[in-house]
């Protein structure tokens, strides 16, 4: 069957740390975005005591057909939030952390005052560790993209997700080229901040879209990829057209490599935070 998980998409939960790190998230009032996407690999982050911050909220103003987290109107940004952020950070005594967001439309400065204030917060208390943002497009515009420049995360990440004959499907709301140009500006106004993209596969594209995608990625001066395979979050998201094997994936390393790429992560469960800590080792190896 089409829709049945092969045998290499697996895997496990600690309990105990899972129930520990839960405990903690609910005690500061944040989500992760490993509960509200329903990510696969939430045993193996919670296992290492890791989780990728979901700020503003967990109700997101766009309605992609392949994402978990849920859709509608938001509430007003929690003002405490940056600084919850920031406590955890400290009590886990993370090395590198991960903040990403819901899109937030609705907002006049589309939230980046919130990922400002967190990354401030959490330098205050741990200014050693290293900050991944993972941000949703900011509609493109410039001076949105400036303000989160200007203070410099380590890592910037905006995933493509799926390739561009798929946006009307799947990304109804967002736009290939425009992801391509927040990218490319990024390292334009600052080259010394690395800048990451992922997308995933088993949608109904085909190889060679694939290979397209990586190579627009690497045009962009692109430093990080990361690819994984789509896994259905619930029965109201898109169903998956195709399980790769792990051979494909590494097919598709191999190629992104060789055009030149600092550090690739392509598996069945990747996804774009998946090991953060570890795939940016390797890029400063």
């Amino acid at each position: 069957m089409k829709n049945q998980k092969p045998p290499w998409i697996t895997s496990k939960v600690d309990t105990t740390i899972f129930q520990d790190l839960i405990a903690k998230i609910r005690h500061y009032n944040l989500h992760v975005v490993c509960f509200e996407a329903s990510c696969p690999n939430i045993g193996t982050c919670f296992h290492k005591k890791t989780a990728t911050f979901l700020i503003l909220g967990n109700i997101c103003t766009r309605n992609c057909n392949f994402c978990g987290i849920s859709h509608g109107t938001p509430m007003i940004p929690d003002p405490e939030e940056p600084g919850h952020v920031a406590a955890l950070v400290e009590e886990l005594n993370l090395r590198h952390v991960v903040i990403t967001s819901v899109t937030r439309d609705d907002l006049p400065d589309q939230g980046v005052g919130q990922f400002i204030n967190s990354i401030r917060e959490i330098r205050k208390v741990k200014p050693s560790v290293i900050i991944e943002v993972l941000i949703p497009d900011f509609q493109g515009n410039k001076e949105i993209l400036n303000q989160l420049i200007e203070e410099k995360p380590e890592i910037i990440n905006h995933n493509v997700e799926t390739v561009p004959r798929l946006y009307p499907k799947i990304r109804p709301q967002a736009d290939y080229t425009r992801s391509l140009q927040v990218l490319q500006y990024v390292k334009e106004q600052n080259p010394r901040i690395y800048t990451k993209s992922g997308l995933m596969v088993g949608l109904g594209e085909e190889e060679s879209e694939i290979l397209k995608v990586i190579q627009d990625l690497r045009n962009v001066q692109c430093d990080m990829l990361t690819i994984g395979q789509y896994l259905r979050p619930s029965k109201a998201q898109l169903p998956v057209e195709k399980y790769y094997r792990p051979e494909e994936f590494q097919r598709f390393e191999q190629v992104a490599r060789r055009l030149g790429f600092h550090s690739v992560a392509a598996a069945p469960l990747v996804r774009s935070s998946y090991n953060a800590e570890d795939t940016l080792k390797e890029l400063l190896q």
